[in-house]
């Protein structure tokens, strides 16, 4: 299994390759399109290979989606924790419970009992 994820991630960079030579020609890129760039001081424009662009997008996608599932899922973490400090606090009551019920008891019969 670990030779197939090896190939797995080989294939996947020679296709990253791939895809960076087939478009290493230089493009601008524009924060403003120019229809608004008369409204705005600043029109920063800059040149840099498409693939550089492409992989950005991805990544920035990627990292803003991540962002959004975590935003996202805060409600479940936050309900995850309280079940996580109930069950502590009931565990805790029970070896409180376990030790009143067998205070006065003989200690063979509390032995047996705790081994249920």
């Amino acid at each position: 299994m670990r030779y197939l994820r090896y190939v797995s991630i080989a294939i996947f960079a020679l296709a990253l390759i791939l895809i960076a030579l087939a478009n290493r020609v230089a493009v601008p890129v524009a924060l403003v399109p120019e229809g608004l760039s008369g409204f705005t001081a600043l029109s920063p424009t800059m040149e840099m290979p498409l693939f550089v662009v492409i992989f950005g997008g991805i990544a920035i996608g990627l990292i803003l989606g991540f962002i959004w599932e975590w935003i996202r899922e805060a409600g479940e973490r936050a309900a995850a924790a309280r079940q996580t400090r109930e069950m502590a606090r009931l565990r805790a009551e029970i070896q409180r419970l376990k030790r009143d019920k067998h205070k006065d008891n003989d200690e063979v019969i509390a032995l047996l009992d705790n081994g249920r």
